[in-house]
């Protein structure tokens, strides 16, 4: 029996993890396992026009130049309350790379924007498409504000974001993605029941360290894609060792990773059924993520949340699998 393609829409904001997440998509699309139907970058981790350009990048490194990109929505609502991440991911968000790479044949003044392409795929595909969300949801917002109801249209809407058993990354309470735009990640979880939600109480525990890179690199070390892996990694463990992010473990998180993961590997991963609240107005928990863990009635449960992961075997798979991607690059 032949296994269905996965239809994803990729919205991201490159970013050191964001780049392996992507080149592990690109992976899974060349063993047919998956079909990228567009990438919509967004505002995050660097501005708009970098995330846009390294995106672009990314497809013409992993082999998939024709995908369409959109340029993120300008306007989500935390711009005054949290930093960009250029201190841990590079200037341009890939570990200040992006001029190792080739130049992208897309043009950002001319891209639609991410909003009108997640319109379209989604009202072109209905109950297709699966949204995998690994950057602040400003673009998902857009869209639902602009045609109410859109995101309804998704197969499944699966978001690397939010902590909730474990403390945030940006502040001591909220994790970056859900941080940097809260209102529009509340109108996300209220607007789709279809929401699968990979939080820090997992990816956390997600390392990927310059031993992986070397056995990535090693089965092709001439090609660009191992060039790019080796030298992103040995940016990404030095500012995350500076950061303090893996207690002393040589290695940086791949937090975006595990989205991958729960649709390809899903033994890899926990989940429980919640209702996921964003905390938009408290002065110290403002993009905290929320759930109810009384013993009550839920009836307006919206999500699956990742509690517990088995990090060995997902990083495992997800090393052969860009060993793969090399081996063709």
């Amino acid at each position: 029996m032949v296994t269905p393609k996965v239809k994803i829409v990729l919205d991201t904001d490159p970013g050191g993890d964001d780049s392996f997440a992507f080149l592990w998509l690109q992976s899974l699309a060349k063993q047919g396992l998956a079909e990228i139907m567009a990438v919509t970058a967004v505002d995050g981790n660097v501005h708009a026009n970098y995330t846009f350009a390294a995106a672009c990048k990314l497809l013409q490194l992993g082999g998939f130049p024709a995908v369409e990109v959109g340029r993120g929505v300008i306007g989500g609502s935390a711009k005054d309350d949290v930093e960009d991440a250029g201190a841990i991911h590079g200037a341009d968000g890939m570990g200040n790379l992006s001029n190792t790479l080739p130049a992208p044949h897309q043009d950002y003044e001319t891209a639609r924007y991410s909003d009108d392409v997640l319109i379209e795929q989604l009202h072109a595909a209905p109950g297709e498409i699966t949204l995998v969300a690994i950057g602040p949801l400003t673009n998902l917002a857009a869209a639902e504000r602009k045609s109410p109801g859109v995101l309804n249209l998704a197969k499944e809407i699966v978001i690397m974001g939010g902590a909730f058993l474990h403390p945030g990354n940006i502040t001591p309470e909220a994790e970056f993605n859900i941080a940097y735009d809260p209102e529009a990640a509340q109108l996300v979880f209220k607007s789709s029941t279809r929401l699968v939600v990979i939080p820090l109480d997992v990816t956390r525990r997600l390392i990927f360290t310059p031993e992986m890179a070397q056995q990535i690199s090693a089965v092709n070390p001439d090609s660009s894609i191992a060039k790019f892996i080796m030298a992103l990694c040995q940016f990404m463990v030095g500012t995350a060792m500076a950061f303090r992010e893996t207690g002393g473990r040589p290695g940086f998180l791949v937090h975006d990773a595990a989205t991958l993961a729960y649709l390809f590997h899903p033994e890899t991963l926990l989940f429980r059924r919640a209702q996921v609240e964003i905390e938009t107005s408290g002065e110290w928990t403002r993009g905290k993520t929320v759930i109810d863990r009384r013993h009550s009635a839920k009836p307006d449960a919206n999500a699956w949340v990742a509690l517990d992961v088995d990090e060995v075997n997902l990083l495992a798979v997800m090393v052969e699998d860009l060993k793969r991607l090399v081996q063709d690059g």
